[in-house]
């Protein structure tokens, strides 16, 4: 969770990293009593995230600095738009920006982008022979654990912010059988519904168990044993609607797999329940922003 000590943490090593030894530019040019206001300013059109991180870095730098944020996370923004105004004495201004910028620039990308997926995903109900989801209202859009190592917190939090929703956090929060699991458990002679039976019988009666399937022919085994979830992995169009009617309701449907814009309405059309798009947070870009000076 991106909780207020896991965003101080982060910010307090950003700033280490980038002036170890103090801002050598700012102490040479900048007068130490000078104080000034900027304002962070959209290049382009996004989705915001990351205000409470954006503010952490200026009060990691010097608690005296002010920040007055003029929108919430998950509101839209346009271009030229003013997003937060910042005032204090101009060189921790100067020292924490780029810091700021880098966190909040790439969570705004990441809930913009996932805004676009959202969008796209709930057109599926235009597309003729359209199926609803059994298990929620819409196909929900969720996220990997294909994420930036040490900033999976705020990662997976700009996902919510452009309206998707969460996959596991990590491999601590429930279990994922996947075809790398399956095979080792083949070579010692074990079969995916003897396997998911074992693993519930010795975990808790609240941890959710996920099986991915690349083929249709392993769908029953996983619904014999009881998988919560049933991921169909690069599926064509036909077989996952065919999946899907095979699995019943009986199962949570997941979708994953080379997830695109264009696609994703034609899968969300299928009556899956979710799909994951790991290119939420491994292939985004970052939303232009910028500190223009008063």
């Amino acid at each position: 969770m991106l909780t207020r000590q896991v965003i101080r943490t982060a910010v307090e090593a950003a700033l280490e990293e980038d002036a170890p030894n103090g801002d050598i530019t700012c102490e040479t040019t900048i007068p130490a009593e000078a104080h000034g206001t900027a304002r962070l300013v959209a290049r382009q059109a996004g989705v915001m995230s990351g205000i409470a991180v954006f503010e952490a870095a200026f009060a990691a730098q010097n608690p005296d600095v002010t920040v007055h944020a003029d929108i919430k996370d998950g509101e839209r923004f346009e271009p030229r738009q003013t997003l937060a105004t910042v005032s204090g004495p101009v060189r921790d201004l100067l020292t924490a920006e780029r810091i700021a910028l880098n966190f909040t620039q790439r969570m705004c990308g990441i809930a913009t982008m996932t805004d676009a997926f959202v969008e796209a995903a709930a057109g599926a109900r235009e597309l003729p022979g359209y199926v609803a989801p059994r298990t929620y209202v819409g196909t929900r859009i969720v996220d990997t654990r294909k994420t930036t190592p040490g900033l999976r917190p705020f990662e997976k939090y700009a996902v919510t912010c452009g309206g998707g929703h969460n996959h596991r956090y990590g491999l601590s929060d429930a279990v994922m059988v996947k075809d790398n699991h399956v095979a080792a458990l083949a070579e010692q002679g074990i079969d995916m519904a003897g396997a998911i039976r074992h693993i519930r019988e010795q975990v808790g009666h609240t941890t959710h168990i996920e099986v991915e399937v690349d083929r249709l022919e392993q769908i029953d085994a996983a619904l014999a044993g009881g998988a919560d979830t049933i991921m169909l992995d690069n599926f064509s169009l036909e077989d996952t609607r065919r999946g899907v009617e095979r699995i019943d309701g009986h199962a949570i449907v997941e979708a994953s797999g080379n997830m695109t814009l264009e696609r994703v309405p034609q899968v969300a059309a299928t009556g899956v329940d979710v799909i994951s798009v790991g290119a939420l947070t491994h292939s985004v870009s970052a939303i232009d922003l910028g500190l223009d000076w008063d």
